[in-house]
């Protein structure tokens, strides 16, 4: 009855910058494998922050019809304060950031790019469907809420439900959900920079 649109579009925004860095990945290995463009980035005096940044802003821009639509949306039905909308930007530039690391260490590793499309999309698959993301966690039952803390997704979700004020967190519960959604994008930047 529409009661969970809010969560739903806060969902899509969550997957839609979670995409975006996966594709990163879909991107790099045919610019790597196929055009051979980073052996001449490489080679060249490009810095690699300036390079991944460069990537990564390419792929905003491609999901940005996405990004626009869901923040009208988002404008339209769900209603929080400024700081909290913030707070939820702050969690979607840390799903980004996760996100857009993995992908570039992915995107190392693999070989070509149908490859790069397969992880790409069974990433997503899981990280969309495991997690709690289009609506509240509280729907799951206890022994399958316990698997969806697997996934940096479901930490994002339940942040962001918790500041649009879908779902009640405790101060404890919040703290660790941003410590645990700091954690994982910091290793996923540490693993994407190594």
């Amino acid at each position: 009855r529409g009661e969970l649109l809010g969560v739903a579009i806060i969902g899509g925004l969550i997957m839609t910058m979670f995409q975006a860095g996966t594709f990163l990945q879909s991107d790099l290995s045919h610019l790597k494998n196929d055009f051979k463009l980073q052996e001449m980035v490489v080679a060249s005096p490009t810095r690699a922050g300036v390079y991944v940044a460069g990537i990564a802003i390419s792929e905003l821009i491609y999901s940005s019809p996405a990004i626009i639509i869901l923040s009208t949306l988002f404008g339209l039905y769900v209603h929080t304060t400024l700081i909290n909308v913030l707070g939820i930007i702050a969690v979607l530039l840390l799903m980004f950031l996760t996100s857009i690391a993995l992908g570039f260490a992915l995107a190392t590793v693999t070989t070509d790019i149908v490859q790069s499309f397969a992880f790409s999309r069974l990433i997503t698959t899981l990280f969309s469907t495991l997690a709690p993301v289009y609506y509240p966690i509280t729907l799951l039952p206890e022994p399958v809420r316990t698997l969806a803390y697997l996934s940096p997704t479901t930490y994002a979700a339940q942040l962001s439900h918790g500041l649009a004020g879908y779902q009640q967190l405790s101060t404890d519960i919040a703290v660790m959900d941003w410590g645990v959604l700091l954690g994982i994008t910091a290793v996923c930047m540490w693993v994407g920079l190594r």
